[in-house]
């Protein structure tokens, strides 16, 4: 009986020391893989793209984890706007490369299916480029942020003022798969909330070139706002094509529900010139913006400056990294680092201080831009004029409102 009972206490003290021998490797364990999955070489490749990867490292750079020990590795994929691409790469890289989280992920379809493979795998999602509110909303789950904007924001920026404005008659150009689908959901339910009416709406697929039979339905709608629930090369296309029509000059409005500054560089002032739209983030808004945008112009592809969704990179990778750093090692655990995350408050010099919440969603203001004219330009890149600015409760969804089951009403 002694003996037995000498042999079970050391069997128990072994099991203890092991168990905090695993600890303490584990609190030890400062080793971090990133991978920035978005669109390489179509139509988000300039709001995204090579260039998304540069302000991820920008981040590591500024994070001051590389001076303390941590190995922070970044790799990067092309999705190709493919769900089953975005999904298999994704599975790869957490089951063979050992990525722990997974940014930027434009295209909404590719995103909700990746923050699916993350909730599985337990990894992180940490979505800017993918706008669909499901992501934070009927979608969301506890591996899973979204930080710099989405179509409720869109929605509530752009198109409650346009309606306001007297804009009370719309008619959509929508990208045919979920981004575009949640875009017009959630702009028509603004419209009508505020006393407007929507008139008609036409798909298109995704990369169209030619948008002539799409144009000529929405003048015949005779509609005074044509609502493009569209981005990138698609949204670019559509305003140009739009301009031959004369669709401004006969009277109708052109909103571009999601316009980035690389959309308007593309353009040009003179026909982008007075388009109304909605952003979270601009380069020239305050000296903190201006100073990374300088920084991060040197080290881009065309010294372009950055777009919304690649400085939400930087900014959701700096609070991702303070996160790890406050816990004092990587858990490799997705759904334990994203509720820590939710603890500590975000605080940028991009986006400046605000909650995580429950659903994932950053709460950041937003601000309602008009493309200046041409004469209005003082200096390159200089292409917006603030309207208005959006708090950050009426950026995002009230929590009252939401269907994110993780959110206790």
């Amino acid at each position: 009986m002694a003996v037995t009972f000498k042999r079970h206490v050391a069997a128990l003290l072994a099991c203890a020391l092991g168990s905090g021998a695993a600890t303490a490797a584990l609190a030890d364990d400062k080793n971090v893989k990133i991978g920035v999955l978005n669109d390489m070489s179509s139509l988000y490749a300039d709001i995204g793209g090579p260039n998304a990867v540069v302000a991820v490292k920008m981040a590591i750079d500024d994070s001051g984890l590389l001076a303390k020990g941590w190995k922070i590795d970044v790799i990067s994929g092309d999705h190709q706007n493919k769900p089953d691409v975005g999904v298999n790469i994704a599975r790869q890289w957490i089951d063979t490369e050992k990525v722990d989280a997974i940014a930027d992920v434009p295209n909404s379809g590719v995103a909700l299916a990746v923050s699916n493979v993350v909730k599985e795998k337990n990894a992180i999602l940490l979505n800017n480029g993918a706008a669909s509110a499901d992501l934070t909303g009927k979608a969301c789950n506890a591996n899973t942020i979204s930080y710099s904007y989405d179509t409720y924001m869109l929605a509530n920026g752009t198109g409650k003022a346009l309606t306001k404005a007297g804009g009370d008659t719309w008619f959509f150009l929508t990208a045919d798969y979920a981004f575009g689908a949640a875009l017009e959901r959630d702009t028509s339910a603004v419209v009508v909330a505020n006393g407007g009416k929507v008139l008609g709406g036409v798909k298109h697929p995704l990369n169209t070139s030619d948008f002539s039979s799409f144009l000529l339905q929405a003048q015949s709608s005779k509609a005074k706002v044509v609502g493009l629930a569209n981005a990138g090369g698609d949204t670019t296309n559509a305003i140009k094509q739009a301009s031959e029509f004369g669709i401004t000059a006969q009277g109708q409005k052109l909103a571009a529900l999601l316009l980035f500054i690389n959309d308007v560089h593309s353009l040009g002032l003179k026909t982008a010139q007075g388009l109304t739209f909605t952003e979270s983030f601009y380069w020239d808004l305050n000296d903190n913006t201006r100073a990374f945008s300088k920084r991060f112009s040197e080290k881009a592809n065309n010294h372009a400056m950055p777009s919304m969704t690649q400085a939400g990179n930087y900014a959701v990778i700096l609070h991702y990294l303070k996160t790890l750093d406050a816990l004092g090692g990587n858990p490799h655990d997705g759904a334990k680092v994203v509720a820590k995350m939710k603890e500590i408050e975000t605080d940028d010099p991009l986006f400046g201080k605000g909650p995580l919440r429950a659903d994932g969603r950053r709460l950041i203001p937003a601000y309602l831009f008009e493309v200046k004219k041409p004469e209005e330009s003082k200096y390159p890149w200089d292409y917006y004029k603030l309207v208005a600015k959006i708090s950050p409760e009426d950026a995002a969804k009230p929590l009252s409102q939401s269907e994110c089951p993780l959110v206790k009403k």
